[in-house]
This record gives structure tokens, C-alpha cells and sequence, in this order.
């Protein structure tokens, strides 16, 4: 299982073959032996299957081809509609209209995904997170039919592999793990902690392409700016607020 983790690769194409419905429901089974906060599994998870629901994710998560590849798209969502449903009916008062629920709710969302990641691969599957899932939130409501005190959280595509690509770089161990207390980060560190992603032959192309003196900028200037972060963050914020969360007193 270490080496599964260790060789984890994101992958974009896909073959047409369907996931045997035994090996899907292990996979999802999985999921849901993830931890969670006081064992209320506030999460869940809508497979689509269905070519006229893909085809609209694929809408919103910007056209991603694989969205329509992959035969099955797993849309991971904070979900304290069905434990306020069941408060209700065992005459308790729930008090999750809040943003620290919210974040309860999408942490159970997030460990239950990762666990599907690594139960997918261990079956020979691919798969990929799609971070699409927050631009489009409202979006992907309406095609879901999610109601109230359900947000999506986060996706991925899954299926038999059409690539075989690289293992993608990553930082340093000691560039995340701190010891103890967190030891901040120095000029010095921070050359010896990035050096090897910005020499890699493909950031030099990458550079080049785009016309950019550095790595960074082609993370503030084009992947992730500020414009596109305030934009997503404002309509994320509103589709938190209008499927229930932050009616308390929340200091937002």
C-alpha cells in the first residue's frame, strides 16, 4: 500500500471500459471507513455515470476532457442535510447553520475522497482531483440537485488508465514537515526548498512559453491570480451562505 502512495500519478485520459459495479462499491465502501468528526459521516458522495450528467459537469468544471472519459465522475459534498433530517426526527434541535459546521462537513468530505483516491489505485484504476469543484459550486448544484446544507467539495475522475505519465515533483520532505513547533522559513530555505522545481526542464519551457522570469509568476500571473481568487472566493462564499451555512452568528 506504501508503494501505491509513494507512485500516485494524476491521470487525464481514460479508456471507455466501465468499473466492474463490485469493484465501484468496494472503491465507495472505502470511502466511507474514513475518518470522520465524532463518527457523524456529514459527507456524501453522487456517483454520475449517466452521459447527460457528465456532459454538464464537464460544462462546469471548464471542459475538462476528462470529465467525459472517465466512466465514472464522484462528486465528494459537505452534507449535514441528512444528520439535520435525523436530529429532527429524534426530537434534538441540530445547530449546524455555521461556518465551523461547514468546515466539519468539508474535512468528512476531503478524507473520505482521499480514501476512494487510494482504494481506486489499489484496484488498478486512475484517478484525478478536479479543483474545479469550488469555481462552479452553484453550478454543479443545480445539475447534482443538491439541496440545502449540501456543498460540493471537491471531485474525481476515475477509470482504467489511458496514459502512463511521470511521477509529478514534489517539495522536499523537510520543506513541510516541521518538527515540534513550526520553524519558519528563511531566504536560504526557501532557494534550497524550490531549487529543484524551477531547474526542471519542463519550468524552463514552461518560462519560455509564457514569457515569465520565474515560477512563481506563472502561478500569480496566470494559474491562480488574484482577480480569479477574490472572484471564486465572493461566489463560494455566497453558495456556502445559500445552502444554509453562516445563518448564525457567524463574525463573517
Amino acid at each position: 500500500m506504501i508503494n501505491n502512495l509513494l507512485n500516485h500519478k494524476s491521470i487525464r485520459k481514460y479508456k471507455p471500459d466501465e468499473i466492474p459495479e463490485h469493484v465501484l462499491k468496494q472503491i465507495l465502501e472505502a470511502g466511507t471507513r474514513a475518518s470522520t468528526t465524532g463518527n457523524m459521516q456529514v459527507y456524501s458522495i453522487v456517483v454520475s455515470k449517466k452521459n447527460i450528467i457528465r456532459e454538464k459537469l464537464w460544462e462546469a468544471h471548464f471542459k475538462q476532457k476528462m470529465v467525459l472519459e472517465a466512466p465514472v465522475v464522484l462528486t465528494f459534498c459537505a452534507d449535514f442535510n441528512r444528520f439535520n433530517k435525523w436530529c429532527h426526527l429524534r426530537k434534538a434541535v441540530p445547530g449546524y447553520d455555521n461556518f465551523l459546521s461547514f468546515i466539519t462537513a468539508a474535512i468528512d468530505a476531503i478524507l473520505a475522497a482521499q480514501n476512494v483516491a487510494i482504494a481506486a489505485e489499489a484496484n488498478g484504476m486512475g484517478i484525478c482531483y478536479l479543483g474545479t469543484t469550488t469555481y462552479n459550486a452553484d453550478s454543479i448544484i443545480k445539475i447534482l440537485q443538491l439541496p440545502k446544507f449540501v456543498v460540493p467539495i471537491t471531485t474525481l475522475v476515475m477509470g482504467h488508465p489511458n496514459e502512463a505519465p511521470g511521477l509529478t515533483d514534489r517539495l522536499p520532505l523537510e520543506a513541510v514537515v516541521h518538527n515540534d513547533v513550526y520553524c519558519d522559513y528563511g531566504t536560504a530555505e526557501i532557494d534550497n526548498f524550490y531549487r529543484e522545481k524551477e531547474n526542471l526542464e519542463f519550468t524552463k519551457e514552461l518560462l519560455k512559453i509564457n514569457n515569465k522570469e520565474t515560477l512563481a509568476q506563472i502561478f500569480t500571473d496566470l494559474r491562480y491570480t488574484k482577480k480569479n481568487n477574490e472572484t471564486f472566493s465572493k461566489s463560494f462564499l455566497e453558495v456556502i451562505r445559500n445552502q444554509g451555512f453562516l445563518h448564525s452568528a457567524d463574525c463573517i
